[in-house]
């Protein structure tokens, strides 16, 4: 659990935001899809197991633990430092009169266009409340991390290498998908990462991945199939990090190498301007352009900021025109991908933003990796 300390600086951060922002009041929104619950944990520290919760930070006051009736029983209710908790059979119904109560007018709602549930939304929608979008703002007020936090990302950081060269060990032609990634979720689960974990896959024959992501499954891998696996797990404390590498024993091909040799130019170039000050947008475009001149284009973002949400803002994109700041933390994941749009390379990284360049958090050489490579000595190709 934070300390009180942390706590009291993420509050404090929060309704400095809010009052910014003209709000009387915060509703937080999780729920059990994976990487939409954190900012439950960020705000209250209890883990959904299932279903949904909301926060409610006031202005001024207490915050509040908003469960519907049928999750009374699911989750450890002495888990969280948030000590008020109510179990409304319409969360939504129960939120709205309060507010009247309080004689609310606008309340900021984290998660409202994807997370909150419909008939909540609806229940709210009904009286005269103004409800405020805040997902920006409140990713914002979040972004940079503090030494507590940085913790619990180098925490996850070592999990999910942990994890990665349980994975190459694994890696053989005649295996399937599913049999390669195995032991990796099995280390991500017994070090802490619970249900909190997104494990794909592109993959494909003939040295080419297709360029669509995929749950690992039966499928025998052969020695000449690309694997990309992409993990995305969190530690014990909740957040998130973003780790992948290219696996094949045979040969890639020229469309795939050729994809490989603009790799460590990007991702240097990016690095290099990782650091306080520097625009997300020209980030994007360090890496966007260096595949460009090699002739490719990149599939979607370069990458975005990443914590307790799997995907927060700001995102590392052409039209993120935001400061980046020191100990912000960032997965950069760019997807390259041919002309067609059918055939892609892949990767992904945990950065953190530093004063005068960034940090890569593994110390792992952009590879072909072929299941023969030991975590201590590892060469680059």
């Amino acid at each position: 659990m934070p300390s009180q300390k942390e706590i009291a600086r993420r509050y404090a951060t929060l309704r400095a935001a809010m009052q910014a922002e003209g709000l009387e009041a915060l509703i937080v929104c999780g729920n059990q899809y994976a990487g939409f619950e954190g900012a439950v944990l960020y705000t209250a520290g209890f883990e959904i197991v299932h279903r949904y919760v909301y926060v409610l930070l006031p202005l001024k006051g207490e915050p509040t633990l908003v469960f519907p009736a049928e999750a009374r029983w699911i989750g450890d209710k002495t888990k969280p430092w948030v000590r008020e908790q109510v179990w409304p059979a319409v969360p939504g119904q129960w939120l709205r009169e309060l507010a009247q109560d309080h004689g609310w007018k606008r309340v900021g709602v984290y998660g409202m266009n994807f997370i909150m549930a419909v008939r909540d939304y609806r229940e709210l929608a009904q009286g005269p409340l103004e409800l405020v979008a805040f997902d920006f703002q409140f990713d914002m007020a979040r972004a940079v991390k503090s030494e507590e936090e940085l913790a619990e990302v180098r925490d996850a950081m070592d999990i999910i290498l942990d994890g990665f060269w349980a994975l190459v060990e694994a890696y053989r032609p005649g295996k399937t998908e599913a049999e390669i990634m195995a032991p990796a979720v099995e280390r991500f689960f017994a070090r802490g990462a619970g249900p909190r974990m997104m494990n794909i896959l592109l993959s494909g024959e003939h040295g080419e991945a297709e360029a669509s992501f995929k749950v690992p499954g039966h499928r025998v891998v052969k020695a000449d199939d690309l694997l990309l696996y992409s993990l995305e797990i969190t530690g014990a404390g909740g957040y998130w990090v973003e780790f992948s590498r290219a696996l094949i024993s045979g040969k890639p091909s020229p469309r795939t190498q050729a994809m490989a040799d603009a790799y460590p130019e990007a991702l240097e170039a990016a690095r290099k301007l990782m650091r306080d000050g520097e625009l997300a947008s020209t980030v994007h475009h360090a890496v966007a352009d260096t595949f460009a001149r090699h002739g490719f284009a990149l599939g979607h973002l370069s990458g975005h900021s990443i914590g307790a949400t799997m995907i927060e803002h700001p995102a590392i994109g052409a039209k993120a025109e935001v400061p980046l700041r020191e100990n912000m933390i960032f997965s950069l994941h760019p997807q390259v991908v041919d002309k067609d749009g059918k055939v892609c390379l892949y990767t992904q990284d945990t950065y953190r933003i530093g004063k005068t360049e960034g940090e890569c958090l593994a110390n792992v050489p952009w590879k072909f990796f072929s299941g023969n490579e030991k975590r201590k000595s590892v060469a680059t190709r």
